[in-house]
């Protein structure tokens, strides 16, 4: 097993994460207007605008951009430091294991 987590797993979980994040608010701002998050999507998505099928199209194609953005710059951080930081490795080299020594508050 190679070390790190992988870019393409992270980048198409947190691009479909965000998509159908943004599809359910949609949905949301359709069925309760007077809290729809429409100026925050036109803050965020560059050229979407309140509501027409492209421009729905043009907002999950942007979430799921941002989703592979944030793979891009937070993977090969966090690989970096996952090889820096030392693993605790019980005697028999196993990761974590309980030591088997419990107290139950008696002397």
């Amino acid at each position: 097993m190679k070390n790190g987590i992988s870019l393409n797993a992270v980048g198409q979980a947190t691009s479909l994460m965000l998509a159908l994040t943004f599809a359910l608010c949609v949905l949301w701002g359709l069925l309760f207007p007077n809290y729809a998050m429409y100026p925050s999507w036109r803050t965020l998505l560059p050229g979407f605008e309140w509501l027409s099928w492209p421009s729905f199209g043009l907002g999950l194609l942007e979430s799921y951009a941002y989703g592979w953005f944030f793979a891009i710059v937070w993977v090969p951080i966090y690989n970096v430091f996952a090889r820096r930081t030392p693993r605790q490795t019980g005697s028999d080299g196993t990761c974590c294991q309980d030591s088997g020594k419990h107290t139950h508050g008696h002397a």
